[in-house]
């Protein structure tokens, strides 16, 4: 699929990155790309600058800029599912608008935003209370992937920014335990849940609402769940079977994906946590690099840039995950968000047309911070048989008082990289006295590699552009690989038989006989059941 590609291949196969940093002291300020807040340091990867700009070519070749604008002008590029792909709109200026389908997308857009800064503010002052009168001092969110993981990590991410008015829990997976745990110590008078379900009807997601809303029954009585709960849905009627007020829905589009909806209103638990101000510079944030991503040429285009590096190592030389390496506590949530974005966006077989895809789409994505991570599978990264590229992710101002520490932890990330990228010759071991039985062992090959993406500082603003940014790079993947990065299939079949197998464990019969193994380990779950 990548022939374009393969006499670049053949050309840089055997270079190293010594040898390509040795031979070209400008390397790093020419693979370096900025906008905004953020840096993208690319030059520690085993391409050069006619490697980058064949994959420039294949990206223009496959129709990139056509793609990109059909996605900011709302065609419908979700083709599986009819649908236009419109997630850029909800952070688009207000003075900017936009007609899709004969729909003002702008102007419904900050029409529902202003009803939840509206609904926020007053909840924040104090002015909205709970049935007995007292103030909210908790917001529980209540939803499953897209509608957990984007608020989940955003609030984590801009913990600094909450100012004591609300504290923020979050409950995502239908094991009871988690519920229970977010619900530990919380005084009901004083909570507030957000149920977000676009259709109101996520088995999980219902599941957690359900007992939530006994929960809160059970304290305040039936004509309370009026004034905790809010639904952030396009349901109305299941909402209302609830017992939540329509005027307490807050309702989006079908051209929002979930795990593109965080600046919906899946965002509102967010807005209640961080306040309106900076919910605003979150989406400023976002529209920066969207801008950026539709008018920047694609040579210097930081999103594309991430994405076409990203497909070398794919399909060029053969890397089949990723690891997403936050050098900040604070986003220890990114790499599971991300994990999301792309592997449910591109982890897909066939092409637009239905047809087999020729070649390796959507990596695995995984990680952790660092520098905890250096203590766990750097070992495998660094001599491990395996090689594994990696984004760094550093942030120059401190995220918090210590600044000595914080010099440690970038001088951690950027010898990581350095170590990935050159490591350490078997030479350099034993002339440093090392003795001859131990150099093997203490030899690291290097040639591993890496991305740096350097962010001025942790705040509302830049998190939108860092965000947004891998948003863009998962679309760039998607066109180059001829795949639909907007629909998610994949997830469909298992909850329909989890459906049907709840079904049987309540003493239904199945439609259909189930094979021996899933039988079997049913049998066993009931006969080990208490009760």
């Amino acid at each position: 699929m990548f022939s374009e590609l393969e006499p670049h291949a053949e050309r840089l196969r055997g270079t190293t990155l010594r040898e390509l940093f040795d031979t070209d002291p400008d390397r790093a300020e020419r693979l370096s790309v900025s906008t905004g807040d953020l840096v993208l340091d690319f030059s520690k990867n085993l391409l050069d600058d006619d490697a980058v700009g064949a994959l420039v070519a294949v990206a223009r070749d496959r129709g990139l800029p056509e793609r990109i604008e059909a996605m900011f002008t709302g065609e419908h590029i979700n083709t599986t599912e009819d649908r236009a792909v419109l997630h850029t709109a909800l952070r688009r200026p207000a003075d900017a608008p936009l007609v899709v389908d004969g729909q003002d997308v702008t102007a419904e857009v900050q029409r529902v935003l202003g009803r939840m800064e509206a609904f926020t503010r007053s909840v924040r002052s104090g002015e909205r209370t709970g049935a007995t009168g007292q103030r909210f001092t908790t917001v529980v969110n209540i939803g499953i992937g897209g509608s957990d993981l984007g608020p989940r990590m955003v609030v984590r991410a801009l913990r600094r920014c909450l100012d004591g008015t609300l504290d923020a829990r979050f409950v995502a997976n239908v094991d009871g335990a988690d519920l229970e745990a977010a619900l530990t110590g919380l005084d009901a008078a004083q909570t507030l849940f957000v149920v977000c379900s676009k259709t109101f009807t996520t088995a999980e997601t219902l599941a957690n609402a359900g007992a939530a809303r006994s929960w809160l029954v059970e304290r305040l009585g039936e004509d309370a769940v009026g004034a905790h709960f809010v639904a952030v849905s396009t349901n109305a009627e299941q909402v209302r079977e609830f017992g939540i007020d329509e005027d307490q829905m807050f309702g989006f589009w079908d051209w929002v994906g979930g795990r593109y909806s965080l600046t919906s209103a899946v965002g509102l638990s967010i807005l209640l946590a961080v306040g309106p101000e900076q919910f605003r510079e979150l989406l400023a944030g976002f529209a920066d690099m969207d801008e950026h991503f539709r008018t920047a040429p694609l040579e210097r285009n930081l999103p594309v840039l991430l994405g076409l590096v990203g497909v070398w190592n794919r399909n060029v030389l053969g890397m089949d995950s990723l690891a997403v390496l936050p050098y900040a506590q604070d986003l220890e949530l990114l790499p599971a968000y991300l994990q999301q974005l792309d592997m449910e966006s591109n982890g897909k077989r066939v092409r637009l047309d239905g047809t087999p895809v020729d070649t390796d789409t959507g990596p695995i994505v995984w990680g952790q911070p660092g520098t905890n991570g250096q203590h766990a599978f750097y070992q495998l990264l660094h001599q491990g048989t395996t090689p594994v590229p990696c984004d760094m992710v550093a942030f120059v101002a401190p995220l918090s008082g210590l600044e000595e520490q914080h010099d440690v932890l970038l001088a951690n990330c950027l010898a990581q990289t350095q170590a990935l990228a050159f490591g350490r010759s078997a030479e350099e071991v034993a002339a440093a006295g090392v003795d001859a039985e131990l150099v093997p062992h203490r030899t690291f090959p290097g040639n591993r590699p890496s991305n740096t993406v350097l962010v001025s500082a942790l705040t509302p603003r830049t998190l939108g552009q860092l965000v947004a940014a891998y948003e863009h790079k998962v679309l760039t993947q998607g066109v180059l690989w001829g795949v639909n990065s907007f629909d998610q299939w994949g997830v469909e079949l298992g909850k329909t038989l989890a459906t049907a197998l709840v079904r049987r464990l309540h003493g239904e019969d199945g439609d259909a006989p189930l094979d021996s193994s899933t039988e079997r380990l049913l049998r066993l779950y009931r006969e080990g059941r208490p009760g």
